[in-house]
């Protein structure tokens, strides 16, 4: 029955600040997973959360009679003061337990561990929100509003913490709110003390902690990581950057994996010395050799490898594209910068603190060379949460975009990893071989010169595709030749005049290139090397079908990626197990009773939003340009805008008839956004970060506005057929909370299956679906009148 002794505003402010901690912890922990585990397990962090609180409705229903007995402020108060403590103690197990990329026993009992202890601090929150939303059913659109504000509010809040503070203190940022609002809660003096004294507490360990020395990533894919060798760490919303002492050099670790050099060269000494030999002989360096006073853009310049070999070789102008500011600004120009002979700092070098292809689209600037060099999705560009590895640096709308801000003559230098067995760099051939169809070349086959540093191996080497508009002259590949045999390193595997040049067997590459069709090659190859687009950017996922369950005896470089197909499928399965497990056979044993078509409509409410999330989360990574600020800015506006749209739906949906509105204009708007939203935003991209901030609020505003309703609407009209007391309407709120948070669960993981398979878009189309389903299915909350 309803309550009236709770205060509206301590309900809300209470609610809103739980909420706040359970999605800043749900958030950090995504950076957290993708520095302590790899990139694959960082959007667990949903899974967990949405799991933990669903558990927490089933046991909130399992023991109502015993909770019956605590009013829901001293109740709540417990609660958010036992989860302050344990979200300490999932930081500590989460930075303790060493959790591999492999699927041995020792390996996967870690990582259960993990699972679990992270999930408990969502469990309690869940268990909360049940026994609020099902004691204030009356209030629900009100405490559904204050529930999403909250969560809006610490996707505002994550990225300035992760800046300030770094992701260890963010979490324990997120224990300091719980307790906070355990005080808020708190009915009597004593709760309020003990709540207040751990918030003290844990806000002085964070300022303990300020250096991030007393609390900070202990073991990194599995592997202990020696403070010994570290420099210097730092964290932010974009990676954990550290500089680690190998013998004499320093090297940039970026989310303990990606590595980059910092250059330490006297351009006055540059000629015959170790640094020429060292960088001329590696395969980047035929660009060099070709425009040597070329302008150059360079795309993830790093430690300054591709900028120094072009400033020595004559460049007058080097433009380096650089993501992250604490590589590009606090090491490379500011800690490091005498180390690295002030090399960011030289007249002709131009350092731009951006992504890629937004600087790319919004320069009128024309290069004689666009280069990246082992840009590696898997560290550098990986946000975690939903990110898993689609890189739209590699898609072949980037690629024409780079061949378009190239002079006449100029080219493209990619260099990725390759293997005995091509699929890296032949995929880069692939998507740069569309990008020229599209820009009306119709057969490029002297339009590409590729090399490797040695000879294929299962290990994988650095191999640079050079990529022309034009068809590469004479005189180019005759200067190709000459630098060959000035190296013996340096062995060619595609030249115009010589397709299948330092091959003795099968050359793919002249196989490919030969073709001129890279899809219908792709379909007989063995690996899926097809081009990508921006729909669906899984450039690092060549694996087919057949040759996933093989993956885990690889140990070339690109196995922890392709591993993540497997890692994906294995997650499923596991939270299909914890859904049946957590929330269905608790329910189903205990003899609850409900009507199936009520809850399939909860469940497409809930596995309809989060395929609406995920499908603008990767769509926005674009837009936004890196998928922390796509996550963040997307999970804002959705939340923001839905809580608004729950407290109005209390205004405008009195009656359950009514309830089929909020859904059609969410089809409807949606349905618009699947044939609409990837050509607009692809045409905004260039755009100045606010401005795309403010298109991103038009676009998703009124979306998650409508989305916010039929949540609560439905939620109501299943009060109100309880209360009719027709049959299979008992626990109605439990059951409903339930299989909202099961489809979520699953959604989370699906939406990605969806995507790497058919793409961005069938995503979102899905999501549509969806929501169709959930109209059909409405007439079943309307109570049966006899």
């Amino acid at each position: 029955m309803p309550s009236t002794e709770i205060p509206e505003r301590t309900l809300l402010v209470g609610l809103g600040l739980t909420s706040f901690g359970a999605l800043l912890l749900e958030l950090a922990l995504t950076r957290l997973f993708s520095v302590v585990l790899f990139y694959h397990f960082a959007f667990l962090a949903i899974s967990i959360a949405l799991l933990g609180l669903g558990a927490g409705g089933v046991f909130a229903y399992l023991f109502r009679i015993r909770l019956a007995r605590t009013d829901t402020r001293t109740l709540a108060a417990r609660l958010c003061i036992d989860n302050s403590i344990l979200v300490v103690v999932a930081l500590e197990v989460v930075l303790h337990v060493p959790v591999a990329l492999s699927v041995t026993g020792r390996n996967l009992l870690h990582l259960t561990a993990l699972y679990v202890v992270a999930a408990l601090p969502f469990f309690l929150t869940g268990l909360l929100f049940s026994v609020v939303f099902a004691r204030e059913t009356w209030r629900v659109s009100r405490i559904y509003g204050a529930d999403l504000s909250g969560g809006a509010l610490a996707c505002l809040a994550v990225v300035p913490l992760l800046n300030w503070i770094g992701g260890p203190n963010t979490i324990l940022t997120a224990a300091v709110v719980m307790a906070v609002a355990a005080m808020v809660w708190a009915g009597s003096s004593t709760a309020r003390k003990v709540a207040g004294g751990l918030a003290v507490l844990f806000v002085l360990l964070i300022a303990a902690n300020h250096s991030n020395r007393l609390i900070d990533v202990i073991y990194a894919k599995g592997i202990f990581r020696d403070p010994g060798w570290v420099e210097f760490a730092r964290w932010n919303a974009l990676s954990r950057v550290e500089v680690d002492r190998q013998g004499q050099a320093k090297v940039i670790v970026i989310d303990a994996d990606a590595s980059t050099f910092i250059m330490n060269c006297d351009l006055a000494h540059w000629h015959d010395s170790e640094w020429e030999h060292d960088l001329m002989s590696a395969p980047p360096a035929l660009a060099n050799v070709l425009r040597p006073r070329g302008e150059f853009a360079i795309i993830g310049p790093g430690g300054g490898v591709d900028v120094l070999r072009a400033v020595a070789n004559g460049s007058p102008s080097v433009t380096g594209i650089e993501i992250n500011p604490i590589i590009a600004n606090t090491i490379m120009r500011g800690r490091y910068a005498d180390y690295s002979m002030h090399l960011y700092e030289r007249p002709e070098v131009h350092i731009h603190v951006t992504d890629g292809r937004s600087y790319l689209r919004s320069t009128p600037q024309q290069f004689d060379v666009v280069q990246m060099t082992l840009v590696d999705t898997w560290a550098s560009t990986a946000a975690g949460a939903f990110a898993l590895s689609e890189n739209n640096l590699y898609t072949v709308e980037a690629f024409r975009e780079y061949f378009e801000h190239l002079k006449p003559d100029g080219m493209i230098a990619i260099t990725r990893w390759e293997f005995r067995q091509p699929r890296e760099a032949l995929r880069v051939v692939s998507v740069a071989m569309q990008a020229l169809h599209s820009l009306g070349v119709a057969n490029p086959e002297r339009n590409f010169i590729v090399a490797s540093q040695g000879p294929l191996n299962e290990d994988g080497i650095p191999v640079v595709v050079l990529a022309k508009k034009t068809a590469f002259t004479t005189e180019e590949e005759a200067a190709v030749q000459a630098h060959f045999h000035e190296y013996s390193e340096l062995d060619p595997l595609y030249l115009p005049s010589q397709p299948a040049a330092g091959q003795g067997g099968p050359n793919p590459f002249a196989d490919l290139i030969a073709s001129n069709d890279p899809y219908r090659f792709a379909q007989s190859y063995a690996y899926n090397v097809a081009p990508v687009s921006d729909n669906a950017p899984f450039f690092f996922f060549t694996l087919k079908a057949g040759q996933i369950l093989q993956q885990e005896r690889q140990r070339g470089i690109d196995w922890k990626v392709n591993l993540g197909v497997l890692v994906l499928i294995l997650v499923l399965v596991i939270s299909l197990v914890a859904v049946l497990g957590f929330l269905i056979l608790p329910l189903a044993l205990q003899g609850a009773r409900q009507s199936a078509l009520p809850l399939l409509y909860f469940v497409a409410v809930g596995l309809g939003y989060i395929l609406v999330e995920i499908a603008f989360i990767q769509r926005f990574v674009l837009f936004l340009g890196h998928p922390t600020y796509a996550l963040t800015v997307v999970i804002f506006l959705l939340m923001l805008s839905s809580g608004a749209g729950s407290l109005f739906s209390r205004l405008w949906l009195r009656r359950t008839e009514m309830a089929w509105m909020p859904l059609m204009l969410v089809i409807v708007a949606l349905a618009a956004n699947v044939f609409l939203l990837s050509r607009g935003l692809s045409a905004w991209v260039g755009l100045a970060f606010g401005y795309r901030l403010v298109v991103s609020g038009v676009l998703l505003a009124p979306l998650g506005f409508a989305m916010g309703m039929p949540f609560p609407t439905g939620l109501r009209a299943l009060a109100d057929k309880a209360r009719t007391g027709d049959a299979g309407t008992d626990n109605a709120v439990e059951w409903a909370w339930a299989m909202n948070a099961a489809a979520s669960v699953l959604g989370s993981v699906l939406a990605m299956v969806i995507a790497i398979q058919f793409g961005l878009t069938v995503t979102l189309a899905c999501g549509v679906a969806a929501y169709l389903l959930a109209l059909l299915l409405l007439p079943a909350l309307r109570p049966q009148r006899i």
